[in-house]
């Protein structure tokens, strides 16, 4: 069994057969040397694909320049071919890490194209300087005196290519292969647990170009030359396709693929010359069928649909598991953290107006606000993803302005965040000693085995099994529940032995028993720890914080205890508006509407429950729109509003439940089809095109049946003059007439508006309303908006939601006339 769970053995045994086949039947022992250094170029290749996420179409770079080394140097220079080998390891070392402190400055397809265009100007250099590199004859007769036989060569490449495919499978379990991977699945992750995420893709870079460098070493001595063709653009995909045929998430995959493609090469080259008109379809065949290659076809078949880059295993649990107990910190005098006359925009939109505010040590202080108020941007800036446009960051008495996220991150600074963020391809246990691997602020070993360190490994387990998740450490996070998969982002959190913790919505989408065990969590933390809460509980939030910070609109509006911070006036205001709702001209506008009753749903929404990613967001909703109604759907943040509206437009799919437009189920139908139907949205964020014009934008939109320019002009008279404007100049304000306007011009007969006065000038709210209560009288509306006077005053009816259950449901002008019913459902109210 070891045998066939250890790669290595696999991979010499695999070899080896192929050197016997080739021994019994006359083959060309030449032709197997040359197939094993292939495998190697490819192995190193899927070292940057599969252990960094780089994808480099010109690691032919290294190949061929390693070649022409030992080209010009072995017999010359070196005597020998170990050392011409060693030599040329050396070399590519150095050039690997000389061209990645260039461009892994880039990512993604840019980072392809410039290896490839580096790969390209190396050709043009061998092909042409013909002088020095013999050009197109390439540099021939190089000397090989210590295996001067095909057979003896072998034997030696044999034995270095095996003892190579060891050290990377060592180097995969190693803390710095751990780390690799771990970049690979979420570089912004690793950077604000502390790694410079930049140094580890440079000393990948670097280890992966020795090892192709060292093939094309072992190339030039078997074909006793170097050529510039293995530099070409012909060829430099070459390894990359080896990679993926084989599969680039197993360790295998590239020796797979590398035996298939030269061998499907050498027999199809001789049945024509345009062998690839046959090898594409292959590729294209493998590509669909099987995303994760030969390997992958394997482990589906065998049911182990898992990747194989390491062991799928984990250190064995302790028989006594230790109690979670907080790292205890130093004791700050005064703040431990500062934020002073904080500003950021973007573009038109401000999102922080000069904030201050003070952390202490050893307090629960929670940021509150309505969505969009600036609280994420907010940790953001503090964490270092983002910089500010201006202001001052404190931490101990240390100006960290200008400091990055992974410096901070060693500073004793850790957050978690809103839209979970954990590496998603390892497994729980990994996450976690990730992150205890991070507060060691030691050297990372490349050699040392990972799961051998019994002290961070012990504070593992310790950590997993405080938040609940110690049976699941070895599953995939795949295998977790939402739930699950919020307790491990908040397990990774602890595991960085911060001095502050900024944890960023750690409740959203638990149940109410693992909201428990979290709040517990949160407030033995606050006991040796500074956190700072963002937090949509209410309840909760006003239990157990010391201090509440409130923003609004980027702007901080109060600051204080929970029982002084629920009654500022300035806060009810922000959560619940100016109570103008509910007046005579409102109610009377209500009453002179047609009646609905008897008359079918125009939307009906039936027991409906849906949630992201396995959580649970809505349970058994029950939601009617009837024709020409207006219906306003309420509630604090994170209840569900938005949700609902993905939910009727199809951007999700119900779990449970029906969604039915006039009476036509349409729960399972893609957005499109929803749109065309007569179902338009204002989405939050508006999210317009930023490089077309706000004609363009109009015209994109635009079907028969909806509203013509003249007609939206009439609605937004703004809009004809800004008509040339790019959306991307736009202010909040005119974007939300875009966003609109957007809707009205295809023909609608219901409208989802979410949050339609966000972010809004006062003046531009009541022109924009004025537009809201025009169109009412041509579609059904469903407004989502946190200002429940300004809507309450144009609706129908209302519904309230809390943690995704209607809580309320009935006439607008009821809700709008009770103060105390809104207060106790939509505001903030201190126990």
């Amino acid at each position: 069994m070891t045998f066939v769970k250890n790669p290595v053995l696999i991979a010499a045994a695999v070899l080896l057969a192929l050197t016997g086949y080739a021994s019994v039947t006359d083959g060309s022992m030449s032709h197997i040397t040359h197939i094993a250094i292939y495998v190697l170029y490819a192995m190193g290749v899927n070292m940057l694909i599969g252990y960094l996420g780089l994808v480099p179409f010109g690691a032919s770079l290294f190949f061929g320049c390693a070649s022409y080394m030992v080209a010009f140097t072995l017999g010359r220079v070196f005597t020998d071919e170990i050392t011409a080998l060693i030599a040329a390891g050396v070399f590519s070392l150095i050039g690997a890490g000389l061209l990645g402190l260039i461009i892994l400055r880039r990512k993604g397809l840019y980072f392809s194209l410039i290896t490839l265009a580096c790969s390209q100007v190396a050709y043009e250099i061998a092909f042409k300087w013909t002088d020095v590199t013999g050009g197109e004859n390439g540099i021939q007769n190089v000397p090989r005196s210590l295996f001067p036989t095909a057979a003896g060569f072998h034997w030696f490449v044999l034995a270095v290519v095996i003892v190579l495919i060891g050290g990377m499978w060592k180097l995969a379990h190693a803390p710095f292969g751990r780390l690799m991977q771990a970049v690979r699945d979420n570089e912004q992750r690793a950077r604000t647990l502390g790694y410079n995420t930049f140094f580890v893709k440079w000393a990948g870079f670097c280890i992966a170009g020795t090892i192709i460098g060292l093939a094309g070493a072992l190339l030039a001595m078997l074909i006793q030359g170097a050529y510039a063709d293995n530099m070409s653009w012909q060829r430099a995909g070459d390894p990359v396709l080896m990679a993926a045929l084989g599969g680039v998430h197993h360790y295998l995959g590239p020796l797979w693929g590398a035996i298939t493609f030269l061998l499907l090469e050498e027999k199809l080259s001789v049945v024509t010359d345009n062998w690839w008109l046959i090898f594409a379809p292959v590729i294209i065949v493998f590509a669909i069928l099987s995303p994760e290659g030969m390997q992958g076809i394997v482990q589906k078949w065998l049911r182990r649909d898992r990747w194989t880059l390491t062991r799928n295993t984990v250190p064995a649990r302790p028989e006594q598991i230790a109690p979670f107990r907080p790292d205890a910190q130093v004791t700050q005098a005064g703040p431990i953290f500062e934020v002073k006359s904080l500003s950021k925009a973007f573009g038109s939109i401000v999102t922080q107006d000069d904030i201050s505010l003070t952390v202490n040590d050893r307090r629960l202080h929670t940021i509150i606000g309505p969505n969009g108020a600036g609280k994420t941007t907010l940790f953001n800036i503090m964490t270092g993803l983002l910089p500010a446009d201006s202001g001052e960051i404190v931490f101990r008495g240390r100006d960290i302005t200008r400091l990055g996220a992974h410096e901070r991150a060693r500073l004793g600074i850790a957050r978690s965040f809103q839209i979970i963020s954990i590496f998603r391809n390892l497994s729980p246990f990994e996450n976690v000693r990730i992150a205890v691997q991070a507060s060691q602020k030691a050297t990372i070993p490349f050699w040392r085995d990972a799961h051998k360190d019994a002290a961070i490994c012990a504070r593992t387990w310790t950590i997993l099994d405080a938040v609940g998740l110690a049976d699941r450490a070895g599953d995939t996070c795949g295998e977790l529940s939402h739930g699950e998969v919020r307790l491990l982002e908040i397990a990774v959190t602890l595991a960085c032995n911060a001095s502050v913790l900024l944890l960023d919505e750690p409740l959203a989408g638990l149940g109410e028993s693992d909201r428990v065990i979290v709040t517990n969590l949160i407030t033995r933390l606050a006991k040796t720890h500074a956190v700072v809460l963002i937090e949509h509980d209410i309840d909760r939030v006003l239990a157990i914080s010391d201090r509440i910070t409130v923003l609004h609109q980027g702007k901080l509006i109060a600051d204080g205890e929970p029982a002084q911070v629920a009654r500022d006036p300035a806060v009810v205001e922000a959560y619940l508006g100016k109570g103008k709702s509910g007046g005579p001209a409102a109610v009377a506008a209500r009453a002179a509407k047609p009646q609905t009753e008897g008359a079918r749903p125009l939307l009906e929404m039936k027991g409906v429950s849906a949630g992201y990613g396995g959580g649970t967001v809505l349970e058994g909703l029950d939601l009617k729109v009837m024709p020409n109604e207006v219906v306003a759907l309420l509630g604090r943040n994170g209840v569900g509003k938005t949700t609902t509206l993905r939910a009727v437009m199809g951007q999700l799919h119900p779990d449970k439940g029906e969604v039915l437009l006039d009476g036509t189920p349409i729960g399972n139908l893609r957005s499109d089809v929803i749109n065309r139907m007569g179902v338009a949205i204002v989405p939050e964020g508006r999210r317009l095109f930023p490089n077309l014009t706000v004609q363009e934008n109009l015209s994109l939109a635009m079907r028969s049946g909806g509203a013509g320019m003249e007609e939206i002009h009439d609605i937004f008279p703004k809009l004809a003059i800004l008509s040339k404007s790019k959306a991307q100049n736009l202010s909040g304000g005119e974007r939300q007439m875009v966003a609109i306007a957007r809707a009205l011009v295809v023909p609608s007969r219901l409208i989802l508006l979410d949050e339609p006065y966000e972010g809004l000038a006062p003046a531009v709210v009541d022109e924009v309303k004025a537009a809201v209560e025009r169109i009412s009288t041509k579609a059904s509306l469903v407004i989502v908006e946190h200002h429940a006077d300004e809507v309450l005053a144009i609706a129908d009816r209302a519904y309230v939601l809390v943690n995704g259950r209607v809580a309320w449901t009935g006439p607008a002008g009821d809700l709008a006339g009770d103060q105390g019913l809104q207060d106790r459902l939509l505001g903030i109210v201190a126990a």
